[in-house]
């Protein structure tokens, strides 16, 4: 499959991905061929706790010195991350308006034990673009490409340490707004948990 631009496959992306995406609609290339990036959404996700913004990470088996395709990376199941995660979405985000709407289907991603980290991120991805109603065409890189465009290139331009695109964020309701204020570009997952079948036309 032909696309203008590489994305990267993060677990749970946040919101600024989806809005950079729309561009390039319905096409998705995705990026397997690079390195992994430590400390990027690729193996993270930010949710809105009472507390602030949490982090939620993915743990995955490091290589010896290696230097690990992000199609390889596996994940570290030696403890029971899953249900940890299970239980910060589920304490976040149960009073918010949509949670139950999603649950029965969204749970199983916490059920079920993964071993790669790029199938347990294209299968949540997937099943994203199906709650927004997106009929995406995804492929999937077969080399490396060090000299795209850096207007097609957002491979490391969605990043939590850095302001995203310049992307800003219109509010919208958030369970825990009335303590820390909105908190722009979390995980598409607080938009579809508060906002529920309106995340599109917002997107």
């Amino acid at each position: 499959m032909q696309s203008s631009a590489i994305f990267p496959l993060f677990y749970l992306p946040p919101v600024a991905y989806f809005s950079a995406l729309k561009a390039f609609e319905p096409e998705l290339l995705l990026e397997r061929e690079e390195h992994f990036v430590k400390q990027t959404y690729r193996n993270r996700a930010q949710i809105y706790s009472p507390n602030g913004a949490l982090d939620l990470i993915v743990p995955v088996i490091k290589g010896a010195k290696v230097h690990t395709k992000v199609k390889d990376v596996r994940i570290s199941n030696d403890f029971r991350w899953q249900r940890l995660h299970w239980k910060s979405l589920t304490s976040c985000y149960r009073n918010s308006a949509y949670f139950e709407f999603y649950e029965d289907e969204f749970v199983q991603f916490y059920e079920r034990e993964y071993s790669f980290l790029f199938d347990y991120n294209l299968e949540l991805l997937t099943w994203v673009f199906k709650q927004l109603k997106k009929d995406m065409q995804i492929g999937f890189t077969d080399d490396y490409k060090d000299d795209l465009p850096v207007e097609l290139d957002f491979r490391e331009r969605i990043h939590p340490k850095r302001d995203c695109l310049g992307f800003t964020a219109k509010p919208y309701f958030q369970v825990f707004d009335d303590r820390q204020g909105f908190l722009p570009n979390l995980s598409v997952v607080d938009l579809l948990f508060n906002q529920g079948p309106q995340s599109k036309s917002y997107l």
